[in-house]
């Protein structure tokens, strides 16, 4: 079934096959927005009396029929059938004769992929949202729990100053604050209604575009109806490098926590259930998680440069090149989703040890504390730094694990309350309710 063939002319085969690609798995995730796509379409041609308002009523109300059918997790596109688009001009021409026709007047099927990609990509980055504020709420309610337990802070991977739990756990949940602003931008142009713009260079039908904006719940459109067309493949670039900066976070925090549970560190334990054995030895409790969390997180990392050497070079209007980059775009929100659920998970479950600075290996981390009071008694830093350090080398250092830390973000003061509000602020300029209440009025 293709919608799309010339009367007398058709694809051989291998060309075909090659062209349409894995497109029909990932026309799966479009389907249920194409049919929202659809159905603020045809209420926008009735209102320029290209239907009727009777063909109206029954378009909208097949479709609404059909999007309960393609969402439903068992849905599959039959065989034989070209994509996603295709199958649902079939139904309602099927169920309601030539009316079902009429849906693709005023568009394309270049703008009608493009919607529904920013659609999903909407829908998609809900779900990111809520994942990661579900895992910073988690951090910081660690960081509360645990501010008080010492631990050691590197730099160049050596001993360095003291640092804590609270910290550690907190500068996570700061570091998920900024890489939601970005994710926030990258909304904001997801958040744009392609619609009309056809084939990329607009339709000579007197067509309302602001209207189906409005329905679908889009803050606004894509205005120059060539640069709805040039917005794909920059869209998804910039969304991935939004993706990548969680996953960057993700990908530190798995690798702190592989070396913290390694014996030489034991900073940190999982019960056995959480970890994985080994096939020869007994004592083995791996942190695959994690592992597999820095793995995948760090091949999210490298989406953003896929995607902008397979767009590399193009010029202005549609190619075929675009089709490739649901491929890898696609398949991050879940993994991304999944690595964030993992770590909420493991870091639920986490053991913290709390006598850590005891062992004097770590004693130190605390030669800058020693300065520290010999300055705030009166004597210059630079003097104060050699007195310690003559102390060190003589083996006389003496420290105490008493500190006094209290300015703003530091382990005595780590302002918990205010990174929350900042979280807050971001999560909040989203506005996911406006297109969530513009989809239920369409499925109405």
């Amino acid at each position: 079934m293709k919608l799309w063939s010339k009367q007398n002319t058709s694809t051989t085969q291998l060309v075909e096959q090659f062209t349409v690609g894995k497109d029909k798995d990932f026309d799966q995730l479009l389907a249920p927005f194409d049919v929202l796509g659809s159905i603020a379409h045809v209420k926008m041609l009735a209102s320029i009396g290209l239907i009727s308002a009777a063909e109206l009523q029954a378009l909208v109300k097949e479709l609404q029929a059909i999007y309960q059918i393609v969402s439903a997790p068992t849905f599959v596109i039959p065989d034989g059938v070209e994509d996603i688009h295709s199958y649902v001009e079939f139904l309602l021409t099927k169920n309601l004769g030539e009316m079902g026709k009429k849906i693709h007047s005023a568009r394309s099927r270049n703008d009608q992929v493009l919607v529904d990609i920013k659609l999903y990509l909407r829908a998609a980055i809900q779900t990111v949202v809520e994942s990661t504020s579900r895992l910073f709420e988690l951090l910081q309610a660690q960081s509360e729990k645990h501010q008080s337990v010492l631990l050691p802070g590197y730099t160049h991977l050596q001993l360095a100053m003291p640092s804590s739990f609270g910290l550690w756990f907190g500068a996570y949940a700061e570091s998920l604050v900024d890489d939601l602003i970005t994710l926030e931008a990258a909304y904001q142009i997801v958040n744009k209604n392609p619609l009309g713009s056809a084939a990329g260079y607009g339709s000579s039908f007197p067509i309302n575009r602001q209207m189906t904006t409005e329905l679908l719940g889009f803050d606004t459109m894509h205005v120059n109806v060539v640069y709805a067309q040039m917005g794909r493949g920059k869209t998804e670039r910039i969304v991935a490098a939004a993706l990548a900066n969680i996953a960057d976070t993700l990908s530190r925090l798995s690798m702190d926590a592989c070396l913290y549970l390694n014996q030489n560190f034991a900073f940190i334990s999982f019960p056995a259930d959480l970890t994985t054995g080994s096939s020869i030895m007994p004592h083995k409790k791996n942190p695959d998680v994690f592992e597999l969390t820095r793995a995948y997180c760090n091949r999210i990392k490298a989406l953003p440069n896929e995607i902008i050497v397979m767009t590399a070079n193009l010029p202005s209007g549609y190619h075929r090149d675009l089709q490739l980059l649901k491929e890898h775009l696609f398949p991050a929100f879940s993994e991304l989703n999944h690595c964030l659920n993992m770590m909420h998970l493991m870091l639920s479950h986490i053991q913290i040890n709390p006598t850590i600075v005891d062992d004097l290996k770590y004693q130190y981390m605390f030669s800058v504390e020693e300065v520290n009071k010999l300055v705030l008694q009166g004597l210059p830093f630079r003097d104060a730094y050699q007195q310690v350090g003559n102390a060190i080398e003589n083996g006389q250092f003496t420290y105490s694990t008493q500190l006094n830390h209290q300015h703003e973000g530091s382990m005595g003061n780590l302002c918990n309350a205010q990174i929350k509000m900042m979280m807050d602020t971001v999560t909040a300029r989203f506005q996911f309710n406006k297109a969530s209440h513009a989809i239920d009025a369409l499925l109405t």
